[in-house]
């Protein structure tokens, strides 16, 4: 049995990244900055680290990997993933292997205009984009509507507006930190993939719909040209791990809008489907078995679940840092 570390126990994807490896044989350390993060009781053991910008974030996980027996860290947050892909080396020579690409393919998933002139350079079917930065000197906006969202980082539906006219160009602060992207008017697509060895091993696609910018609901579905454009784009950029691509399509055609180079908050209801992201990764990563997986066309619907914590674990872990009496489930 090998110990795997999961951060941003506190977030969606962490926490679907520690549900989805809950199907394996492995035992699952949960971190994050906050010891009221959900995720943190539902493993066996928790740990609260810095965040990402801390300078001592990196030594931190070390640290406690060392402790506990480490040898595979999940980062389950956006901010993580440029720290940790590059610090790699550290993290090797420590005997911790970290899921998580190049830091050139976490640059191109993080700026959503290097996404658009990377994909466009690879003959990927993109959605017009603008840099604002460039506004209105050199730049021609989309046709009206139009998506503005932050050119860096972001997170679900924060920042992210339906422009209709020039005006409500003028209600924006920091306009020059923004893309403007043309709308594709279609249905939505959230896909996964694992990537090893410098190829895609396999893709899922789900069809979903959004609440305040996250997946509510999703279908898992086959369908040939959006798999296709998934492997297209991967076999360009090359992650490693998991990597997330968020499409939209038009008139047959998929129109790829973002990339996520990471597991997503999607990843669990995608191993309920037969999918199962982490697990694949993780069993490839230490017994050589290459990914099998078998999708099954359903309906993932999602609802709040409570998880009902002792007070004492609480405090123990806000004082002390660390819980090694979690595994509550929730009801």
């Amino acid at each position: 049995m090998t110990a795997i570390a999961v951060s941003g126990a506190g977030g969606g994807v962490g926490q679907s990244i520690i549900k989805a490896l809950a199907e394996g044989p492995y035992r699952v350390v949960a971190l994050d900055s906050s010891p009221l993060a959900a995720g943190m009781y539902t493993t066996g053991t928790a740990y609260t680290i810095p965040m990402a910008r801390s300078a001592e974030f990196t030594d931190r996980v070390l640290e406690i990997c060392a402790a506990e027996g480490v040898g595979m860290f999940f980062p389950g947050l956006d901010p993580e993933l440029a720290v940790v892909s590059a610090a790699v080396e550290e993290f090797l020579a420590a005997g911790v292997y970290p899921v998580v690409s190049s830091p050139e393919v976490v640059a191109i998933a993080d700026n959503k205009y290097l996404t658009y002139t990377a994909l466009r350079a690879g003959g990927i079917p993109v959605p017009y984009t603008v840099d604002m930065a460039e506004y209105p000197a050199d730049a021609i906006l989309p046709a009206y509507p139009f998506i503005l969202k932050r050119r860096e980082g972001g997170s679900r539906s924060a920042d992210v507006y339906m422009i209709r006219e020039r005006s409500g160009l003028d209600a924006i602060d920091n306009l020059e930190d923004f893309v403007a992207q043309e709308y594709i008017d279609g249905e939505e697509y959230t896909c996964g993939s694992v990537n090893l060895d410098d190829k895609c091993q396999g893709v899922i696609v789900m069809r979903r719909t959004l609440r305040s910018g996250d997946t509510h609901k999703c279908f898992s579905v086959r369908d040939e040209g959006i798999e296709a454009c998934v492997r297209d784009v991967m076999d360009l950029i090359k992650p490693h791990g998991a990597c997330n691509v968020q499409l939209r399509l038009r008139d047959g055609v998929p129109y790829v809008f973002e990339i996520n180079a990471r597991c997503s908050g999607t990843t669990a209801a995608r191993a309920l489907c037969g999918f199962n992201e982490p697990l694949m990764i993780a069993d490839w990563l230490t017994t050589g078995i290459p990914p099998q997986y078998e999708i099954r066309e359903t309906t993932v619907l999602r609802y709040w679940k409570e998880l009902v914590v002792d007070n004492d674990d609480v405090t123990e872990l806000a004082e002390r840092g660390v819980l090694h009496r979690g595994g509550y489930r929730p009801m």
